[in-house]
């Protein structure tokens, strides 16, 4: 098959074991972003298979409809990016794990680093120094704080046990069935949301984007959090209510960590996320190791090797 695999940046999927998977089938890697579905269809005309790197490209009917020989979108999780009815109507096959195959640590790992740095101003202290400076200001310890994670899922689970190691506190919150698995583990769940928002000093979020949980963390939310708490977030963007963060990170009341936006990448240098001194911000790195990407992409490449079989597994769409 020709399998054209989409936005890996760094070229870095052929040096990864899994590639390997691949031998069979001619590839071609897009190692730049390219936004306008018009031009992007003329780049995979011949492409029988496509591979997403997460959401980083969207894929619609007006890609669909532009490249007759596509047969399969191969990825790995939730695909609020792939228009599903639209690969039905072109005869697209979208498959994905959605199982994930384990804990994504780089996810969790990367939510403890956010906190950390936040916390101990690492960012501002490292441009202090460089700067030909010293110290710039006076960090805060995480010993004895309180967590709050809202989402009771495996990453989450992951940075909790990363939490209680340097001697936090940590508390949950969820959907009803989260809440309800967290007390039948003997986990600290909130007596009720408004009080989670109010008695944790960072909340990491750790929830799957669906149609159902966008937007799910509001303006009432924020505004419940302890002035100086900081809000982390790893998971996505669409979670937060359009515009809501931003409105109360100009209020310098609370802090924040976002590794996720609505628009990605984000290259504007004015947007306040980037630019507010209460906000940590990362380009969308929580999963980029070396080690996630080659446990994601052997679920992706398995799927392209058992569709070329005749063997679709982790189908979407199946009535296709």
């Amino acid at each position: 098959m020709k399998v054209h695999i989409l936005d890996d940046w760094f070229d870095t999927l052929r040096s990864l074991p899994c590639f390997a998977k691949l031998a069979d089938h001619d590839v071609t890697v897009w190692t730049d972003h390219e936004p306008d579905p018009e031009r992007l269809a003329k780049r995979i005309q011949d492409a029988d298979a496509l591979v997403l790197f997460r959401e980083r490209t969207k894929i619609g009917a007006e890609l669909l409809e532009r490249t007759p020989n596509l047969k399969l979108i191969s990825q790995r999780s939730v695909y609020p990016h792939v228009d599903v009815a639209a690969c039905t109507a072109n005869n697209v096959t979208l498959c994905s794990n959605m199982a994930g195959g384990g804990t994504n640590y780089a996810a969790a790992e990367m939510a403890l680093a956010l906190i950390l740095a936040s916390y101990r101003q690492i960012p501002q202290q490292v441009a202090s120094i460089r700067a030909g400076a010293w110290q710039m200001g006076v960090g805060r310890t995480l010993r004895g704080r309180t967590l709050g994670l809202y989402g009771y899922g495996r990453i989450a689970r992951a940075l909790a046990g990363y939490a209680e190691a340097i001697g936090m506190n940590v508390q949950w919150w969820a959907s009803e069935d989260g809440r309800a698995r967290a007390v039948a583990d003997g986990q600290t769940v909130a007596a009720s949301r408004e009080a989670f928002f109010a008695t944790s000093d960072v909340i990491s979020l750790h929830v799957r984007l669906k149609p159902e949980t966008r937007g799910i963390i509001t303006a009432n939310d924020l505004a419940a959090m302890a002035p100086r708490s900081l809000l982390v977030n790893t998971s996505r963007s669409g979670l937060i209510a359009s515009g809501v963060l931003e409105a109360e990170i100009e209020k310098c009341r609370i802090h924040a960590a976002v590794d996720v936006f609505d628009n990605e990448p984000l290259r504007d240098k004015a947007h306040p996320l980037l630019t507010h001194p209460d906000v940590l911000p990362t380009p969308h790195i929580g999963f980029v190791t070396e080690d996630e990407f080659d446990l994601q992409f052997s679920d992706i490449f398995d799927q392209i090797n058992a569709y070329a079989a005749g063997q679709a597994i982790h189908v979407i769409n199946p009535e296709v």
